[in-house]
């Protein structure tokens, strides 16, 4: 699926499913908030790859994808910013995260940039993590159950 963002426009994209995806920042004044919100279960698998490319220059596009992963699910995140020659003032940030509830769930983030203009601000961040046993504990020493308490911390994660 393609996203054009053109001159002086400001979108907010939500992504949902495995797909693949681009979004082009097309015009000089361009924004983008792109957000992914996942959660899988049994044996599903989630596959997102994102393309967010900086055409023009005084752009941004701010990204974040967080998964939580359970079962013996997978989830792959990939996601790349390209800014093209000729793009200055651009900003790009991108932030994968997951969070594993399973020993056997699975998850790869795979950040990447590529970028071919100078002064330009950009970033990438990846984690993958397993849930906290110690803010589990904490939780359940205060009376809330271990489903509720894992519940709580997915809330968390996703806010």
């Amino acid at each position: 699926m393609k996203f054009i963002v053109k001159k002086d426009q400001h979108q907010t994209i939500t992504i949902s499913k495995s797909g693949e995806y681009v979004v082009e920042l097309a015009g000089k004044g361009a924004e983008a908030t792109i957000e992914g919100r996942f959660e899988t279960k049994d044996q599903e698998k989630l596959d997102v790859q994102l393309v967010i490319h900086h055409r023009a220059a005084h752009t941004l596009a701010n990204t974040t994808l967080k998964a939580v992963a359970n079962d013996q699910s997978q989830v792959v995140l990939k996601g790349k910013i390209m800014i093209d020659e000729g793009c200055p003032q651009t900003n790009s940030f991108l932030t994968e995260r997951v969070l594993l509830l399973s020993d056997q769930a699975k998850a790869e983030t795979m950040p990447d940039l590529e970028i071919l203009s100078d002064d330009v601000k950009c970033s990438h961040a990846a984690s993958i993590s397993n849930l906290d046993e110690e803010q589990v504990f904490y939780l359940t020493s205060r009376g809330i159950s271990r489903p509720r308490a894992e519940k709580l911390i997915v809330e968390g994660f996703f806010r």
